[in-house]
């Protein structure tokens, strides 16, 4: 991760309302869990996907070229589109989540799946 969440003080205050990923020019932007696509195009000169995943929760994905259309469902892991240039210089290109929870932007790490590669430890920690 690049950038953290950084709560503002209140919501029109200044503010990281998302993480940043890094992730190169080019590369696939997958979907972070299951939903429907609730907007693809572009929002202040950058192009953006949203996620509705039910229950209030929706996912944005910032700087991204959709590769789906409102009303899509996807799976998770679904490709949506592409990462381009936008919310992170070209220098250091990033993907941008974004969650809102009922409306209100939230820190997206806690709706994240856990990591699916094993941790390996050292034959001292194993049990027995």
């Amino acid at each position: 991760m690049t950038r953290p969440w950084e709560a503002p003080s209140d919501d029109y205050a200044a503010g990281h309302r998302g993480i940043d990923v890094r992730a190169p020019i080019g590369a696939v932007a997958v979907a972070v869990a299951a939903g429907t696509v609730s907007f693809a195009g572009p929002v202040g000169g950058r192009s953006v996907v949203s996620i509705d995943h039910g229950h209030g929760l929706v996912s944005t994905l910032d700087s991204v070229l959709p590769s789906v259309s409102a009303g899509d469902d996807v799976d998770q892991g679904s490709p949506v589109g592409t990462v381009t240039v936008g919310h992170c210089p070209a220098a250091a290109p990033c993907v941008h989540l974004g969650a809102r929870l009922d409306g209100r932007y939230t820190d997206p790490t806690p709706f994240l799946p856990a990591a699916e590669w094993p941790v390996l430890l050292p034959e001292s920690a194993w049990p027995g």
